[in-house]
């Protein structure tokens, strides 16, 4: 019998909730042999909040929580143990699946992880922004200006915008978080 990822859907917003309840009760129920690993994958994310720049967590996939489970043996038939230790877990719904569920490939997993990595290296900017599109800048020296989005740079985090400044057409490099969608 082997672990693989399986998917929890639960109520919204109580997904860390979920996640706690599981990792809590692991020992004393004796699930260990069972339960691997347990996660809500969010990412950083930039935005400005009345002229600060404020990192908050978000998550990846609201409503969902992945768990590193045994639950089929080997004949894939459900394990009853596991699946009960599941279903009475205050503020899950059930397993994506329902009464057969069907685990996630271990290249998605892998995709995930990856996505959350990254996302601890650097933030992400809460809004996307694509190039012809107006932005207002709500930061630094070009307040309360408008302009059009020449390039972004998501390695970066930076924005080139052409602000006309006293009638004149002038780039300016920002980053994600000094403009907002016009």
């Amino acid at each position: 019998m082997k672990a693989q990822w399986f998917v929890i859907h639960t109520l919204a917003g109580q997904e860390q909730r979920v996640k706690d309840s599981i990792e809590k009760r692991i020992k004393p129920e004796e699930m260990g042999e069972y339960i691997h690993e347990v996660m809500v994958p969010m990412e950083r994310v930039a935005e400005v909040r009345s002229g600060k720049k404020t990192v908050t967590m978000r998550k990846l996939y609201p409503g969902y929580v992945f768990i590193n489970i045994v639950l089929l043996d080997e004949n894939q038939r459900l394990i009853e143990k596991p699946w009960y230790f599941i279903q009475e877990t205050q503020g899950a719904i059930g397993f994506v699946g329902g009464e057969r569920p069907s685990p996630a490939s271990p290249e998605e997993v892998a995709a995930i992880k990856d996505q959350i990595s990254e996302s601890e290296d650097h933030e992400k900017p809460k809004v996307s922004f694509e190039v012809g599109e107006t932005a207002k800048i709500n930061d630094g020296p070009f307040l309360n200006f408008s302009g059009v989005i020449e390039e972004i740079d998501p390695a970066r985090g930076k924005l080139k915008v052409t602000v006309n400044i006293f009638g004149r057409n002038t780039p300016v490099e920002l980053e994600y978080w000094q403009v907002e969608k016009a």
